[in-house]
């Protein structure tokens, strides 16, 4: 079982910016991707950035510009740079070890994001 210990987030104030990190017991390219997956409450799960091992990323459309993905393989950690956030974008955010296409290794415990003034 992979394990995924995730960290950084908190309360923000709108426009403000938050790093979570992701930090994976083995290395990285044991993966096909690594990727951030948020939920707000009575909402369902959804993908917040994809990281594929082999080098491209990929965000939805309406995250792009404000949400980055990048990677430390020497720590064997993610990072989601999030910025200018929105009340909209609080949410639990979780991170995923993936090895292949839709099929997940393990998921991180995942870390609360308030966004409020």
């Amino acid at each position: 079982q992979v394990q995924l210990v995730e960290s950084g987030g908190g309360l923000v104030q709108p426009g403000g910016s938050l790093t979570l990190s992701c930090a994976a017991d083995r290395s990285l390219d044991r993966f096909y991707s690594m990727d951030w997956y948020r939920q707000a409450p009575g909402r369902q799960r959804e993908l917040v950035a994809r990281l594929i091992i082999s080098g491209q990323t990929n965000h939805p459309d309406s995250m792009k510009g404000r949400f980055t993905t990048s990677r430390d393989d020497a720590l064997n950690t993610v990072y989601l740079q999030m910025n200018n956030l929105e009340p909209e974008d609080t949410a639990v955010y979780y991170c995923a070890a993936a090895s292949a296409f839709g099929v997940f290794d393990s998921w991180g415990q995942g870390t609360q994001v308030t966004v409020s003034s």
